[in-house]
């Protein structure tokens, strides 16, 4: 479990993320950091199901939170959606 120092500037620079995707109709909910420092969120609204998710998470939200805690190691989203499954490989 990640110390409280790290999850406090995790969640202060998710803050400062957030409009970026509310201002899309997305939004984001923390749900821990892990013991390899790998940051879970849900996306919900607009960016849940959005294609572009992936390029979302890794390319906005992963480079902003590793610009401010470079700690982390990683931004992964627990609540994926498998296109594959839907027949939608992208």
């Amino acid at each position: 479990m990640a110390d409280q120092k790290l999850l406090d500037t995790v969640k202060e620079a998710l803050e400062m993320f957030r409009p970026q995707l509310q201002a899309d109709g997305g939004d984001m909910e923390f749900v821990c950091i892990d013991d390899e420092n790998k940051v879970h969120l849900n996306l919900t609204g607009a960016c849940g199901s959005c294609p572009m998710a992936l390029m979302t998470l890794k390319m906005g939200i992963e480079r902003y939170l590793k610009d401010a805690c470079p700690e982390i190691s990683e931004v992964v989203q627990d609540n994926a959606v498998d296109y594959g499954e839907m027949g939608m490989d992208f």
